[in-house]
């Protein structure tokens, strides 16, 4: 077997079909020659089937897992079981060195100086852990109230159900994940449009079937490997691609045949004026609009505002290449699709944004249609997002609902507290400075991934109890914390993925390092602890199996009704078990639904007009709104902040703040970097490699200087998650400003700032 060292690993790094870079060593393995040294050579090897958790998006990439002795030496492609995605990244292949890396957390820890202080932590046993946290949360129950414990999680996504059973049954109705700043924007946007239980983030397009695919704000070159192969093939087999990006991306070379590289925070605008296209050429669908939706007229009135002209200039392209995007959609013989991500929400106007772009699928007659996309129309297996209805607390939309107004981000986010069944953080501080909240329960959370991030650090310094699970102890958000407790990875734990109606189980490969337990269970015996042990199987060893099949699977009616057992599951490895589910029939007619045949919204129909906003007071119909900073708006700012600001793009070798403690992948890009085009870098006398100063209105980050032609000039690109320059930690948070008034989502893809030598 080939053992390979970080330069080898280097060495070989090479692109995938995506641009992602991966290493395979001779017989398509990745290895890990620590651990093979640990193993005894006389142990045989034994082969688990396993689900990459290297970024939070579906369909969890498969891996093939090689154990010697109790050792994951390496990692293989999965060939086998028929695993819709069996190639891996980069961030999949250095998975090994997360599992052996000297600096995780393999104790529980309990710090014994004042928060905020450099954290100065004392090893404690399971049992004190849990025992404390559950006394400080009865104790803050028993004095303020349920309400005043926030529980939530970050990724994985896995433990979702199970924390919020937790929470709900403690009697909070506080309970937030990372999405409150990631995809769940795009969830309000649906929900207004579509109904409540809707999510319409678009669809890929279908080989063989979809015409014109338009790749909107996303770059599945580098974030999504599998899903951009689908692209490739639909090109292949005779689909158009429009590309609207501010970047030249890896996507943008490989597929568009059109390339739309507009001022970031326009998408509205460019979105109205092709719905203007259709309906000034008669080319939308008369039946949809006549029959199925409301507001249209109201609709109608606004596109007509952006002629081709006006939203060239607003979105700072030529007429002549807006006019060849809107002539492919009006001369499309066959579907069309639309693709954006989690991206839109994060505008001062992210909602209103996506409304706009999942409007165009209904108007222009490719909602229902084989090829096109369907909205909520076949129901699916997803484990991760199981809610727990046991009490009234998970309801949501109801008002008045004493639990409901116990929601601390009621007042703040009507309209997001009206869709969405968890709490906007992005207004925690101000939730602890009113009292609201006074202590937190945390599952990978990420001080870092929230606007204003000295402000979150100062609220968890300011609650009375603050607790973390994590794989590593990170200081600017545990030194911030009370206790903090060991999270197992992937590998050490069971949980069920679920994969295009598919159930595969993610099995359980080598023991857990140090003291390490899985999130499931550390949720279990903390609800243990809290009165709930009938509620959560008991705790303890093993309970993980017992969650999955006696609250999850029992959970969900289609696996209830396919008579599918954990034992299958297993039996069937490598294999998945398919689980049928209720699919909807092929609809001729085009009658349009997504679920029981009727759009759940207040109209019972699509609202291009939506009655929820309108009930809270805003605006009903999507706009183009100018960022509250941006050179439009604001030119005396601009004058001294010339350069549009675009935050939290993704790179193939990490996930927003992961994987910047694997050796291997940190050496693929060692520094934070902004990304600056070549006649903004000449004028500014930079040059690439130097240390530059990255500043907004509220603050300052020292970073490298990346020269390249992916940006669009005038427009800087920067990551985020890095501790010694955190971009976000240099971004305020006023609503209707720099946050959705309707998600409450920050505007990390809009704002100005300036870039100069150090």
């Amino acid at each position: 077997m080939m053992k390979m060292n970080r330069r080898e690993f280097l060495k070989l790094a090479t692109a995938t079909t995506a641009g992602a870079a991966m290493i395979c060593t001779a017989d398509g393995s990745y290895i890990f020659p620590d651990a093979v040294a640990k193993a005894d050579p006389a142990a045989p090897e034994v082969v688990y089937y396993n689900h990459c958790q290297g970024c939070n998006s579906g369909p969890k990439c498969g891996m093939k897992l090689i154990v010697k002795d109790g050792q994951l030496i390496r990692i293989e492609r999965r060939s086998e079981g028929g695993h819709n995605n069996p190639n891996i990244c980069a961030k999949g292949a250095a998975q090994v060195q997360d599992i052996h890396n000297p600096n995780r957390l393999l104790h529980p820890m309990k710090r014994t100086n004042p928060k905020g202080e450099p954290a100065q932590w004392e090893q404690i046993s399971w049992e004190e852990a849990i025992e404390t946290i559950a006394a400080k949360f009865t104790e803050i129950k028993e004095k303020y109230g349920a309400d005043k414990v926030m529980f939530t999680t970050g990724d994985p996504k896995e433990p979702r159900p199970v924390l919020q059973r937790l929470c709900f049954l403690f009697g909070s109705p506080n309970y937030g994940t990372e999405s409150s700043t990631c995809s769940t924007g795009t969830r309000v946007a649906s929900y207004l449009n579509y109904g409540k239980n809707s999510f319409a983030t678009g669809a890929g397009p279908t080989p063989g079937k979809t015409k014109l695919f338009i790749n909107w704000g996303t770059n599945p070159a580098w974030s999504s490997s599998y899903y951009f192969e689908t692209i490739q093939k639909a090109k292949a087999s005779g689909c158009k691609v429009i590309v609207v990006d501010p970047r030249v991306t890896p996507t943008v070379s490989c597929v568009a045949d059109l390339h739309l590289q507009i001022r970031p925070a326009t998408d509205a605008a460019l979105a109205l004026c092709f719905g203007n296209a259709l309906i000034q050429a008669d080319k939308y669908d008369h039946d949809f609009v006549e029959n199925y939706s409301h507001g249209f007229e109201e609709y109608k009135a606004r596109c007509a505002e952006y002629t081709v002209e006006k939203t060239a200039e607003i979105c700072q392209i030529s007429v002549e290449t807006l006019q060849k995007a809107i002539d492919m959609i009006l001369g499309v013989e066959g579907p069309m699709t639309i693709q954006f991500r989690a991206a839109y929400p994060h505008h001062v106007n992210g909602v209103g944004m996506a409304r706009a772009i999942q409007t165009l699928i209904p108007l222009s007659g490719n909602l229902d249609v084989d090829g096109g996309q369907r909205v909520s129309n076949a129901k699916s297996i997803s484990l991760e997002n199981t809610k727990y209805t046991g009490n009234k607390l998970a309801t949501k939309g109801q008002y008045d609902d004493p639990t409901f107004a116990l929601r601390a981000d009621r007042e703040y986010f009507p309209v997001w507290a009206e869709c969405i069944d968890e709490i906007q953080l992005n207004m925690l501080p101000e939730y602890v400075r009113d009292g609201k909240i006074r202590a937190a329960f945390m599952l990978g959370q990420n001080a870092m991934m929230w606007p204003d991030t000295a402000a979150f650090q100062k609220a968890f310094d300011e609650m009375d109890f603050a607790v973390a699970c994590d794989y590593y102890i990170n200081p600017w958000t545990h030194d911030h914390c009370d206790i903090i407790l060991p999270s197992a990875m992937s590998p050490e734990r069971n949980y069920p993925i679920t994969t295009n109606g598919m159930k595969i189980y993610g099995r359980q490969a080598i023991p857990a390092q140090g003291e390490a337990h899985s999130d499931c269970r550390i949720v279990a015996d903390l609800a243990c602890a809290l009165g709930f042990s009938e509620e959560f199987c008991g705790g303890g060893e093993g309970v993980e199996d017992k969650i999955i099949e006696n609250i999850l699977f029992a959970g969900n009616k289609d696996i209830v009704a396919a008579g599918v057992k954990l034992a299958d599951v297993y039996a069937a490895a490598p294999n998945p078990v398919v689980v049928p589910t209720e699919q909807p029939a092929e609809n001729p007619e085009k009658k349009y639904r997504t679920q029981d045949n009727f759009f759940p919204t207040p109209t019972g129909k699509f609202e291009f007009a939506s009655e929820v906003l309108k009930k809270f007071g805003f605006d009903p119909v999507v706009d183009h709104i100018e960022p509250a900073y941006s050179p439009v708006s604001t030119p005396d700012v601009a004058k001294d902040f010339p350069l549009i600001l675009n935050t939290g793009s993704r790179v193939p070798m990490y996930v927003h703040s992961r994987h910047r403690q694997q050796p291997w992948l940190r050496a693929l890009m060692p520094d934070p970097i902004v990304r600056l085009y070549p006649t903004d870098a000449a004028e500014r006398g930079i040059v690439e490699g130097d240390d530059v100063i990255l500043a907004t209105p509220f603050g300052e980050i020292k970073v490298k200087a990346e020269v390249t032609n992916i940006v669009k000039p005038g427009v800087i690109d920067i990551f985020h998650g890095w501790q010694q320059a955190n971009v976000n930690g240099i971004m305020n948070r006023v609503i209707g400003e720099t946050l959705d008034p309707l998600s409450g989502f920050p505007a990390f893809k809009e704002g100005l700032c300036q870039v100069r030598k150090a």
